[in-house]
């Protein structure tokens, strides 16, 4: 059983750094609902 499992989760991933759209596919495979994604510019 994954400890993402069941959860809700927000992602927030950076341009310049790993993408929420990368993130958001890692988490759902491990079970989680993600309930917002957003790639975002830290400048």
């Amino acid at each position: 059983m994954s400890i993402l499992a069941g959860k809700k989760v927000v992602i927030i991933g950076d341009r310049d750094g790993i993408p929420g759209q990368a993130i958001e596919a890692c988490a759902q495979s491990a079970g989680a609902e993600v309930v917002f994604s957003s790639t975002e510019c830290f400048v």
